[in-house]
């Protein structure tokens, strides 16, 4: 086509721009309203064809398939027909200021009404400069040097990166704990203890692994081993079953690693930000880590947002010279404007509403009220543990809640029954109380309450009273019950 034609085949697009006549044809595609109006079998029938669908298999096992949301505020997700749920799920954390929170809504709006810049690789963001200064400042010892991603893993390769590199490749082997999960990309990966994540990926041998809470088996494997120079741990572990350790081990911890010269990477990405009562969870042992990392509800419940943090000297060290600093540079997409806005909005509604205070006091009412309906249900409710408003349940292996004349004939089958009640418990509880809860990766048994910081002493009292009148009905009903909703379909 020459010149003149392409001249003679163009229209007039927005604002002077000019579009050819000749364009692609447009594929069938979904508009925005239109996906809004998806009906319920539509989005099952999409969601198996190009998004998981065996995941949709355990969907429809817990009846969540069911379930389409229309709109979400404060404490709680709105079904298309008109349901409120509780969220005590709370997005494995990343919903510490509940649903679309008014000041973080505002503060978008006025940044997309101005027209405000995105993307500032090129030049220095004020944004992305005032996030990590705010970081700095929440931050106790001197973790002040910050890296901006979009999610929990990034910041853990970051975190894993800045302390490799630090240390240099004879003490670049990492020490973490039996059950923990810090992330599913290939680095985060190889010190993440599940087999179904880690899959036949070839991974990084360079690690050791010890029971988490263990003092005396990182005591030993330092001594043991000097090319361990990296400990990663999560402060609480989430998808363990919401374990913690006592200070005593934090500080011990703290002590060997000076001794050691070995650098500790605290993964606060689930219960960091305030969850536990404190703005770090590793702050309850007055302690500092040399590299920490976070995310989750650093967005503020509607932006992916995620940081590492580490102390100057590490960082210096690593990336601190011209030469070095482009080694792990920053990320497209790490600093972009409107999630920084986000995040330095949450974070100053974090102290201006008061939110780290209120997780340790409902923390506590939690798990008062959860101790007693285990002291009522000893045959059902195992365990009841956390820290803040990041707290687990743990029910019993199933044999357990059986007369004893079954007890013995079931407990062959507990570790494939494994999960079960939790299951069973979850999917009755959204159902039938409109209360939603979530599950842990490596111990089945245990469903993790993780709410909103602002979830108020009557959220928790309508999530309790749910929970006794569900326990109430025994094993059999319990039973009976998903079995007849799960056969409905």
């Amino acid at each position: 086509m020459s010149p003149q034609d392409m001249t003679q085949n163009a229209t007039a697009g927005p604002e002077g721009t000019h579009l050819t006549a000749n364009r692609l044809p447009k594929p069938a595609l979904i508009s925005v309203e239109e996906a809004k109006a998806l009906p319920q079998q539509r989005v099952m029938d999409l969601f198996s064809a190009h998004l998981n669908p065996g995941q949709l298999h355990f969907m429809k096992l817990l009846g969540f398939h069911k379930v389409i949301i229309d709109s979400a505020e404060g404490m709680h997700y709105i079904t298309r027909d008109g349901r409120r749920i509780l969220d005590f799920f709370g997005g494995f954390g990343s919903l510490a200021f509940g649903h679309n929170h008014p000041r973080i809504l505002a503060a978008r709006k006025k940044f997309q009404d101005e027209n405000r810049h995105e993307i500032a690789m090129a030049f220095l963001s004020q944004y992305a400069s005032a996030l990590a200064h705010n970081l700095a400042k929440v931050s106790p010892g001197d973790l002040d040097m910050v890296f901006l991603g979009s999610s929990g893993s990034e910041a853990m390769e970051a975190a894993l990166k800045v302390c490799e590199q630090a240390q240099g490749p004879d003490r670049s082997k990492v020490l973490y704990a039996a059950n923990s999960f810090h992330g599913k990309t290939k680095g985060a990966l190889a010190i993440t203890d599940g087999a179904l994540y880690r899959a036949s990926f070839d991974l990084s041998n360079r690690n050791v692994k010890v029971p988490f809470g263990d003092i005396e088996a990182i005591r030993r494997a330092f001594e043991a081993d000097k090319s361990i120079g990296i400990v990663c741990l999560e402060t609480i572990q989430g998808g363990g079953g919401i374990n913690t350790a006592p200070v005593s081990f934090w500080q011990e911890l703290r002590a060997l690693c000076d001794k050691h010269k070995v650098l500790w990477i605290a993964d606060e990405v689930q219960c960091g930000l305030g969850r536990s009562g404190k703005f770090y969870a590793f702050e309850h042992a007055g302690v500092v880590p040399d590299v920490t990392a976070l995310a989750k509800s650093l967005g503020g419940g509607k932006c992916a947002m995620a940081a590492m943090i580490a102390r100057r000297d590490v960082y210096m060290k690593a990336y601190g010279v011209p030469k070095t600093a482009m080694i792990h540079g920053p990320a497209t997409f790490g600093g972009i404007g409107e999630g920084c806005i986000s995040s330095i909005e949450a974070l100053n509604i974090l102290y201006d509403e008061g939110l780290i205070d209120n997780a340790a006091e409902q923390g506590a009412y939690l798990i008062e009220r959860l101790k007693a309906l285990q002291a009522k249900y000893p045959k059902l409710i195992k365990d009841v543990r956390g820290q803040g408003l990041m707290v687990g349940v743990e029910f019993q292996d199933f044999s357990e809640t059986l007369p004893f004349m079954l007890k013995q004939a079931v407990a062959v089958l507990d570790d494939k029954l494994k999960g079960s009640l939790s299951g069973f418990i979850g999917s009755i509880l959204l159902r039938d109380f409109n209360v939603l809860v979530a599950f842990t990766e490596y111990n089945r048994n245990v469903i993790r309450l993780e709410p909103p910081l602002i979830c108020a002493r009557a959220d928790v009292d309508t999530f309790i009273t749910a929970m006794d009148e569900l326990l109430g009905r025994g094993i059999v009903r319990i039973v009976t019950d998903f079995v007849t909703n799960y056969a409905k379909g």
